[in-house]
């Protein structure tokens, strides 16, 4: 065998051993089996035939977690779906520590997420969902540290709950919306009641100010243009009235 061609083959083994990582990329390096170091990204060289790698990828990743049944605290059966968002920290650690470090996350979150919806009741569900959110956010980035995982997000993205349930739920709305309908009117007419006693009393002092609300009233019912005939009374014939029926009482006593 010629020296060139022993130089040729010596280069082909050393530019063979030559990689590229992308930037959004970190490559496992082992050697003989061992774990030696992570590279990249950009231009690095391995060993041939001694040394391999595994390319992980560490940017963010999206996972939609199928439609989960669960029954709620107060035994009510829905069904919840979330979302994820997770990505690798720790190229090493999610390759050696874990088996398939995808599927683990999956698994992992789809458990906390009907152990957390079990804990709570339909209301706190449908209500505190951002605290729902954030509480399975913090169980599953806890148990994924070690895997070398980060979960950034996590936001469940509908619940839904059974057609009977939700015909109850609208009944109790209507309930309470119309409660705080005859609350409100009672209280403006309880309002209204009193404004009105107040001008009441206001007008007995002043009787020139009955005259003016009468001629008043009397401009506010020409405005129809209706047809409507209306004889207004000086106060003064009440007034004697008044007086009268006292006369008629005081005379009607018994004397002692």
């Amino acid at each position: 065998m010629s020296p060139l061609v022993v130089v040729l083959i010596i280069v082909f083994i050393l530019l063979s051993g030559l990689r590229i990582a992308q930037e959004y990329e970190r490559a496992i390096v082992f050697r003989l089996g061992r774990f030696v170091d992570t590279r990249g990204p950009g231009l690095y060289w391995i060993i041939p035939l001694i040394e391999r790698q595994q390319t992980i990828d560490i940017r963010t990743k999206t996972v939609d977690l199928e439609q989960q049944e669960t029954i709620t605290k107060d035994s009510v059966t829905i069904k919840v779906n979330a979302v994820l968002w997770f990505r690798v920290v720790n190229p090493a650690d999610a390759i050696i520590k874990v088996a398939n470090f995808n599927q683990a996350v999956y698994q992992l979150s789809v458990t906390a997420l009907r152990n957390i919806i079990g804990q709570h009741q339909l209301d706190e569900v449908l209500r505190e969902r951002a605290q729902i959110n954030t509480a399975l956010l913090q169980i599953v980035d806890a148990a994924t540290q070690a895997w070398g995982v980060k979960i950034e997000l996590v936001e469940i993205k509908d619940v839904e709950i059974p057609e009977s349930m939700q015909r109850a739920m609208a009944r109790e709305a209507e309930a309470i919306r119309e409660k705080r309908a005859r609350i409100i009117k009672a209280e403006a007419e309880l309002e209204a009641s009193i404004k009105l006693t107040q001008g009441a009393l206001e007008m007995e002092k002043s009787p020139f100010s009955l005259e003016l609300r009468r001629m008043q009233m009397l401009s506010e019912i020409g405005i129809d243009n209706n047809t409507t005939t209306v004889i207004l009374l000086p106060s003064e014939f009440s007034n004697a009235a008044k007086s009268f029926t006292q006369m008629v009482e005081q005379g009607n006593k018994p004397t002692a």
